[in-house]
């Protein structure tokens, strides 16, 4: 393994590690301003990533990811919520499971402003190699003083924009079951649990691809859009 893939390799995981705490963190604040203090008082409205970080999820999986090329993905510990402290039950439950992917979009979107700062600060072909790179071509950036800077944020857009894809499947445990369950019968929502335990098998053992490549691409694909055209 080369030094660029080393380095390559470390900025996706420090992206990753960002955007789980970030993740993580809007969950417990906006539940803590809706009315349930459990998260923050366990210490997780915060940006350490020990609060967070999930040996399997946070760890193992994304490396098994990073040594086959596939998605970047995995998750955090889940933020613990106690749902009788809200005053309105459904919607109070909707808006904290909404505000992990929309934190994850928020940072995609920070990103992609700071990628055109850049690009108009005379880092075109940074940012033009960076999105190569990400895309798996080979590279020579020897001589793009800018280029780190560009692929760290690139990926802060990529790894951010995979995250609000994912967290917004509707199986469990994600974060988009919880918003499916508040709108399911009684009797359909324990069925919904139960299949729910093997969700995660049946994502990314059948279809995963299907289901990020269908949504999380053309997202993507706007957002290189707008980095390209600003």
């Amino acid at each position: 393994m080369s030094q660029q893939e080393i380095v390559l390799i470390l900025f996706q995981v420090f992206v990753l590690v960002l955007a789980f705490s970030v993740h993580e963190s809007a969950h417990a604040y906006v539940a803590f301003r809706l009315g349930d203090p459990t998260a923050y008082m366990l210490g997780r409205v915060s940006l350490n990533p020990a609060k967070h970080l999930d040996p399997l999820g946070s760890v193992v999986l994304p490396l098994i990811s990073l040594v086959y090329g596939g998605f970047l993905i995995g998750w955090a510990k889940p933020c613990p919520v106690t749902i009788r402290n809200f005053r309105h039950y459904k919607r109070d439950d909707i808006l904290v499971s909404l505000a992990g992917p929309a934190s994850n979009l928020a940072m995609a979107t920070i990103a992609l402003v700071l990628l055109v700062i850049l690009r108009h600060a005379g880092g075109a072909t940074a940012i033009d190699a960076a999105m190569l790179m990400a895309q798996h071509f080979p590279v020579d950036s020897s001589a793009l003083p800018l280029f780190p800077v560009a692929m760290l944020f690139y990926y802060g857009v990529t790894i951010n924009l995979l995250l609000f894809v994912f967290n917004l499947i509707p199986i469990p445990p994600l974060d988009g079951s919880h918003v499916l369950r508040q709108f399911l019968p009684y009797r359909v929502e324990q069925i919904y649990d139960q299949v729910g335990r093997y969700g995660l098998l049946l994502i990314f053992f059948f279809g995963g691809r299907m289901i990020l490549g269908t949504f999380y691409y053309p997202l993507l694909n706007l957002f290189d859009g707008l980095l390209r055209s600003l």
